[in-house]
């Protein structure tokens, strides 16, 4: 059995005060003396009393808690993201709960089932596939206070995230400019996951007239450094190899670096690398790396200001909208030689 929970009414048998008193005392309110306050507060402090959250949300209808559905835990920019809206959050007064789907469908499901059960005031979501989110929208059609952190292709959900096809368009552009017309790229090639990033690289090689290769496309199969680092293997394979690489995350580039680095291949001189992200380890890694930055504080404090927008809107919500924020490129010596 578990502690007994303390009511109004054991701090009111503590001070001799009703639990009318005891409950405006303890809300600080004006009408009960100063003196009779400090000493209702005290006993509920001895007794370890906590407001009952259930009972405050039967009143006031919101819990003042917020699901964010993250895809996994250890890709630095989500748990960057992650503190950011939980910081961000608790200065509103809001507490979070936070789940993974493990990049699968059927985990992310149960997820927001159990978002849903608990009933959260909104959700903050980065789904597994931003082609498979049919299981959302029946949530903002019944008017569900809901913010992807993903783009919404279809623009039927609100969105808030970084402009991920314009940043690899730069990215790549970048390499462009530096004289490199092989230019590969490590990123996924299931076409259920985010191919932003992959359009954006092909967009800029076609804006400057270069012939899209399949040789030069290597799929990482996995998000870890360890894939990174096969998926150059296997690029740096073709008969005619890049002399630049596009990696999709920070991480899939520091395996690219490791590659080259074993093998006393010049960074940037034989092969240029960059990243996106921008993670914190990227300018301290060996050779800093080159990336696109990604701005966990900017995309938090947009999809907190959406979300709140729309859980005061209550019972029908405003028409969806998407903000897409344009990324910055960050130049390193992994892509020219300091």
């Amino acid at each position: 059995m578990g502690k007994a929970i303390v009511r109004l009414k054991d701090i009111a048998d503590a001070t001799g005060f009703s639990t009318n008193t005891v409950s405006l005392a303890l809300r600080n309110s004006p009408r009960i003396p100063e003196t009779t306050r400090e000493t209702i507060q005290k006993a509920a402090r001895k007794l370890n009393y906590l407001p009952n959250a259930i009972a405050k949300s039967l009143v006031s209808r919101q819990t003042m808690t917020i699901g964010l559905v993250l895809t996994q835990i250890t890709n630095p920019a989500l748990t960057e993201t992650a503190q950011a809206l939980e910081l961000a959050l608790g200065k509103l007064g809001y507490g979070t709960l936070l789940a993974t789907s493990n990049n699968t469908l059927e985990d992310e499901i149960r997820v927001l089932e159990l978002f849903r059960s608990r009933q959260v005031d909104g959700m903050l979501i980065y789904p597994t596939s931003p082609q498979h989110i049919e299981h959302i929208r029946p949530l903002r059609e019944a008017n569900y206070p809901v913010v992807l952190l993903i783009n919404d292709p279809a623009g039927t959900i609100d969105s808030v995230s970084m402009d991920d096809r314009l940043g690899a368009e730069k990215a790549t552009a970048h390499l462009i400019s530096l004289g490199h017309s092989r230019i590969g790229i490590l990123d996924g090639a299931d076409p259920n996951r985010n191919r932003d990033k992959q359009n954006g690289y092909r967009e800029a090689l076609e804006k400057h007239r270069l012939k899209f290769d399949p040789a030069l496309c290597a799929d990482p199969v996995g998000p870890t450094s360890h894939d990174g680092y096969r998926a150059m293997d296997r690029l740096m394979q073709a008969s005619n190899p890049p002399t630049a690489v596009f990696a999709s995350t920070d991480t899939l580039a520091f395996g690219a670096l490791k590659w080259a680095m074993e093998r006393d291949i010049n960074v940037p001189g034989d092969v240029a690398i960059i990243g996106f992200d921008d993670i914190e380890f990227a300018e301290f890694s060996a050779i800093p790396l080159s990336s696109v930055a990604y701005e966990a504080d900017t995309v938090a404090e947009k999809a907190i200001e959406r979300l709140m927008t729309l859980i005061r809107a209550g019972e029908t919500l405003p028409k969806p909208e998407q903000t897409l924020i344009d990324p910055k490129l960050v130049v390193r010596q992994s892509t020219v030689a300091q």
